[in-house]
């Protein structure tokens, strides 16, 4: 049986969120959320955004990584990331529920 737990973020992405943050008069939470689309069935949206009253709200570092409850199943023992490759620079979801996903990284299949 599965264990169903939050997702998880790396120091990596706290850090990134806080370097992003560390010149904004109004800092802001990280949002990942799930939605309809993309190219295999369901897309990721990372945005910048404020706490709403339904969000899972994972906090290190004074930042705020924020899942909506309606994205939250599909992103159960995810790992919220952060990487700086040449191909650029992104935060990144390692999704143990994706059963597919496309070459973009941002859309998935469960």
């Amino acid at each position: 049986m599965d264990i169903t737990l939050p997702p998880q973020v790396t120091e990596r992405a706290f850090q990134r969120l806080a370097e992003i943050n560390s010149d904004q008069d109004n800092p802001k939470s990280l949002r990942v959320a799930v939605e309809g689309g993309g190219c295999s069935g369901f897309q990721y949206l990372i945005e910048l955004d404020h706490p709403k009253d339904d969000d899972l709200i994972l906090e290190k570092l004074g930042e705020k990584v924020l899942i909506d409850s309606i994205s939250l199943p599909f992103l159960s023992n995810a790992v919220i990331d952060f990487s700086d490759e040449l191909i650029g620079a992104r935060f990144v979801i390692n999704n143990p529920n994706a059963t597919s996903s496309c070459g973009c990284g941002t859309s998935f299949s469960v």
